[in-house]
């Protein structure tokens, strides 16, 4: 079943924007966003200017170099960090009108996030880490475990959910922080250079992952380098200087 919006208009002027969603079916639009950092005496433009459209199970990649403020722009749409100005709607809602609490938890159901260096809880168990945002989002303790050691099971380390981050691989924790994103089953996927820290084989592994939850029709934006992932991709994106310079279908 179709999602309703969520929230009425505020003004006459968002109305347009919300008929553009429900007519090109967009799970995020992001519009003419800009992300200024202040550095001394200087200003950095981490996004300049961005309007970006994704479709439901689009899987869209950002290439470019370091720098180019592709981090930012992810942490932007997925509602970690808030534009100086423009606007971001997520499931035909516009989260930069929300109030904290409320995108906490918004965020907590839509969205899934990988990070480059995995931000795992360094005092809970792989088990913990995982069952954290379900338990978060109110999710009955028995519920919470079965979900969690199914999803390490999925990802290999069924037999090392008790151990705790330092006791992983690299590749181990990134496993755990896929799990972690996949565990209240978010429509969404946000990753960041996701594979960059890790040894050939286990990239591979995580390529696989990412390819089972493309095929489970996640809507998913990677920032990344990695040639096999943007294989994967339905539409590839060169940003560079907080800028979108070319988009391509594939």
């Amino acid at each position: 079943m179709e999602r309703e919006f969520l929230e009425e208009p505020k003004d006459l002027e968002e109305i347009p924007v919300l008929e553009e969603i429900k007519e090109k079916n967009l799970v995020i639009f992001a519009q003419n966003l800009i992300k200024d950092y202040e550095i001394g005496d200087f200003v950095v433009k981490a996004v300049n200017d961005v309007t970006l459209r994704v479709k439901e199970r689009d899987f869209v990649v950002i290439t470019g170099p370091s720098g180019a403020g592709k981090t930012t722009l992810l942490n932007l749409i997925g509602g970690l960090d808030f534009p100086n100005s423009g606007a971001i709607y997520t499931n035909k809602v516009k989260i930069t009108d929300m109030q904290e609490e409320s995108l906490a938890l918004f965020r907590l159901m839509n969205t899934g996030f990988i990070f480059q260096n995995y931000n795992l809880i360094s005092t809970l168990t792989a088990e913990e880490n995982v069952m954290f945002p379900m338990n978060l989002a109110g999710m009955l303790l028995k519920e919470q475990r079965e979900r969690a050691v199914s999803l390490l099971r999925k990802i290999g380390l069924g037999d090392r959910r008790e151990h705790l981050p330092f006791q992983l691989s690299a590749g181990e924790q990134q496993r755990v922080a896929i799990a972690r994103a996949l565990a209240n089953n978010p429509p969404i996927i946000l990753a960041d250079e996701p594979t960059a820290n890790l040894d050939k084989v286990t990239s591979e592994f995580i390529r696989d992952l990412f390819l089972d939850m493309k095929n489970g029709e996640k809507t998913i934006i990677i920032a990344t380098h990695d040639d096999y992932l943007i294989q994967l991709a339905t539409r590839i994106i060169s940003f560079e200087d907080g800028q979108i310079i070319e988009e391509k279908i594939v």
